[in-house]
């Protein structure tokens, strides 16, 4: 009851000094501030200088088929992966982007050109992440069509099913829906890491994505990867991030490095480990959150099912970095948040009901406390 208790604070009390107490607080948002706190602990650690005429070429290995990704973040990529063991990278080619955005519309327009019969129809299964829809549509392509829900797709022709696993938004594990011939699956794996779930096994399908912003919480370094089996899939996907951006960041991929490799020297240790750290933070929030959500009586949330984590060789039970938030009613919860100064992303944006919301976890502290206080303060009287 205590997590219940301080959230129903009011204003009149020790909240009155709160300068967010009378804010719009932006959980739309997947801004991962919470890992902030993390690396300020960690100090200069992860520290990086950069003097003024070093990579200044736009090359950095012409032996590597991605010829502008640095060497180091090469290795730095493959060795977390082995370190966790939530991908195999043997043999495979690593990819990199400005972030997973970027590398998914590679992706989809790399596998879409391989297929002879065009436009190439994109789907994912309801809820999913709440962009794909605009990322696939924006350039208006002539060969790849975004045609929604997987779960009811039915049409005849080559397909490409975007699946996300931990699912964003609502946290479960995804596999491929649609089973037909002729088509590809681009598996989005930002949160299969051990903060968010359990690894239950080392996934090795043609296509994988992953960000760095969802990994350490450096979203402002816009770096993501894709590993990548086939050769020619590999080529096209760099051949689009040449003409879209002529490569990436060296800056941002000597701070990727610095920061993966300080990971996996520090992520079996009790108290320096980022997964260590997240996990538990998450958990903390999870349970506060489910604490208040079970005393209105107005809302929902899934449930997770525990399972054994092969890198914490111990059951553990899933946290993901987003709610997806529930009630009865046949009325907008988004907009009655938004009546209560809190923004989240609408069911509706996710292929689903506006009954749902998208809660981002990952904000600090102080506006987390300030979303439970709002949330406990919503009663039937209050809605009717």
């Amino acid at each position: 009851m205590v997590g219940f208790e301080n959230a129903k604070k009011s204003d009149n009390g020790s909240n009155n000094k709160n300068p967010l107490s009378e804010a719009v607080i932006n959980l739309d948002q997947g801004d991962p501030k919470v890992f902030e706190e993390y690396w300020r602990k960690m100090g200069d650690k992860c520290t990086v200088e950069i003097k003024g005429w070093e990579m200044m070429s736009y090359f950095s290995d012409l032996k590597n088929l991605c010829w502008y990704v640095l060497p180091e973040l090469d290795q730095a990529i493959r060795g977390i992966h082995a370190a966790v063991g939530n991908a195999t990278t043997e043999g495979r080619y690593i990819v990199v982007g400005n972030g997973s955005t970027q590398l998914c519309q590679a992706a989809i327009h790399s596998l879409a050109s391989l297929h002879s019969s065009h436009p190439v129809s994109v789907v994912a299964a309801s809820p999913f992440y709440s962009t794909y829809s605009e990322e696939t549509s924006y350039q208006r392509s002539e060969i790849y069509r975004w045609e929604g829900d997987a779960m009811s797709f039915d049409k005849e022709g080559p397909y490409i099913e975007l699946v996300t696993s931990p699912n964003n938004p609502d946290g479960t594990i995804r596999e491929q829906v649609v089973k037909k011939p002729d088509g590809n699956a681009i598996y989005d794996f930002a949160y299969y890491w051990p903060h968010y779930t359990p690894i239950t096994h080392s996934p090795d399908h043609d296509v994988m994505l992953f960000t760095f912003s969802k990994i350490t919480g450096h979203a402002g370094s816009r770096i993501g990867w894709a590993i990548v089996k086939d050769k020619e899939v590999a080529k096209k996907m760099v051949y689009y991030l040449l003409l879209n951006s002529i490569g990436v960041s060296k800056e941002s991929q000597i701070r990727a490095a610095k920061i993966l490799n300080v990971m996996k020297e520090t992520c079996q240790s009790e108290t320096e480990s980022v997964f260590e750290f997240g996990r538990d933070k998450l958990k903390k929030r999870w349970e506060m959150l489910r604490e208040v959500v079970d005393q209105t009586h107005i809302f929902s949330l899934p449930s997770y099912p525990e399972a054994f984590c092969n890198f914490f060789q111990k059951p553990i039970q899933t946290y993901p970095g987003f709610a997806w938030l529930g009630w009865n009613e046949e009325s907008d919860l988004a907009s009655l948040f938004r009546n209560q100064k809190v923004l989240t992303r609408p069911g509706s944006m996710c292929g689903s009901d506006n009954k749902y919301v998208r809660v981002s976890l990952f904000s600090d502290d102080a506006v987390f406390s300030v979303f439970l206080q709002r949330l406990a303060s919503i009663t039937t009287d209050s809605i009717h």
